[in-house]
């Protein structure tokens, strides 16, 4: 099974490292959300493009809590079980199908 097994290993690399530097970017974010950063400035437009879609979708479910916007810390924990679940998971049947 190393048709399925190899390539579906090298998917949960992927994702997992996509995931991962997507949590930098919200980390990024946050940092620079305590700032006052510049809105022209091309990295915090980057990063704003990358972030708000995504922010945008779960600001429908969560609600503002005294003012505190929680959606980053949601995002976050949504990322780490992806990472520390689904893809552990899909990881050990990649290798279950590569021996």
């Amino acid at each position: 099974m190393y048709a399925i097994g190899i390539p579906l290993s090298a998917l949960v690399g992927l994702l997992d490292t996509i995931l991962w530097l997507y949590m930098l970017v919200i980390i990024a974010t946050l940092i620079l959300s305590w700032t006052n950063p510049d809105p022209l400035n091309p990295i915090v437009r980057v990063l704003r493009m990358l972030t708000e879609p995504v922010y945008d979708r779960v600001r429908r479910f969560i609600p503002l809590v005294g003012g505190l916007d929680l959606t980053p810390a949601v995002i976050l924990a949504a990322i780490y079980l992806i990472r520390t679940g689904v893809l552990d998971v899909l990881a050990r049947f990649a290798r279950d199908l590569s021996n």
